[in-house]
């Protein structure tokens, strides 16, 4: 059976699969004061962070329309399976679900499954590609289905930024207390829980909080020798690399991958940012 993969643009894949024609990435849109930029190929990330630390207001992002899900699904494959921001963060999730009943509705029966990542950036990266991993070995939709929501339950995902004031001031940080402890160098090390975002613990500086995190990645990870790291950076590189390190000094996984942030990831993480997922 043929399958198609759609995903939103959080979803950060590595930029030798935006032309694949398995996938199809759905755009958010990205604004920056009266600004409104598609998060698509023409994304440029150094040009875009000037934009937002010039900028006034909050950064912010508009999920996609279901009449653009529904344009997606359109497609000659028989299998759909569609991979979105976390329902607590986004209204991508739900705008891909509505799509699906208008599909069925004006168009006909077609096996169209939603997932809601429970997670964002490189997480929707190891769903899309656990979702590859099944689809190209020739599983049935519904057991591609089963194997994948099972995995996405036992994936876990960490992050620690420069900054949480954008996703303070968008309302993502309602399960937790956002740190302002600013003069002090505060960076809290956070994970997703049932796809909203928590605290684990803080570090006094960057390097300390990026240790701190990955010594919790090492403590958590459930059979990591089956499992691909992956690691979303926002312009730092380097810093990703050392993280990487970091990790795979104390335990091994099956596969390991950097990946830069697109828009919306950008957007969230902020210059500086590091999203780790496994």
């Amino acid at each position: 059976m043929s399958f198609k993969i759609v995903v939103d643009s959080c979803t950060d894949l590595p930029k030798e699969y935006h032309n694949d024609k398995r996938f199809e990435i759905v755009p958010l849109v990205l604004q920056v004061g009266d600004l409104n930029i598609l998060d698509d190929e023409t994304f440029d990330q150094l040009d875009y962070i000037q934009k937002v630390a010039e900028c006034e207001t909050v950064a912010k992002s508009a999920c996609p329309s279901p009449d653009r899900y529904k344009k997606a699904y359109t497609t000659d494959a028989d299998d759909v399976y569609v991979v979105t921001l976390s329902s607590k963060l986004s209204g991508s999730y739900n705008s891909a679900l509505i799509a699906k009943d208008i599909y069925h509705e004006e168009v006909g029966e077609k096996n169209i499954h939603v997932f809601d990542s429970l997670s964002a950036c490189c997480g929707q990266t190891n769903v899309a590609f656990k979702i590859l991993e099944y689809a190209e070995a020739g599983l049935p939709f519904e057991e591609v289905v089963e194997k994948v929501e099972k995995y996405r339950d036992g994936m876990d995902t960490y992050f620690v930024l420069d900054s949480l004031d954008t996703l303070r001031k968008n309302g993502r940080l309602t399960g937790m207390k956002a740190i302002v402890a600013t003069t002090l160098n505060i960076k809290p090390v956070c994970y997703a829980i049932e796809g909203t975002i928590a605290q684990w613990g803080q570090g006094i500086g960057m390097r300390k909080a990026l240790i701190k995190m990955a010594d919790l990645v090492a403590q958590r990870v459930v059979e990591p020798e089956s499992k691909t790291m992956m690691i979303t950076h926002i312009n730092c590189y380097e810093r990703a690399e050392v993280v990487k390190d970091m990790i795979l000094s104390k335990v091994n996984f099956k596969d390991t991958l950097i990946v830069d942030g697109a828009g919306v990831s950008t957007t969230y993480a902020g210059d500086g940012g590091i999203v780790v997922t496994c």
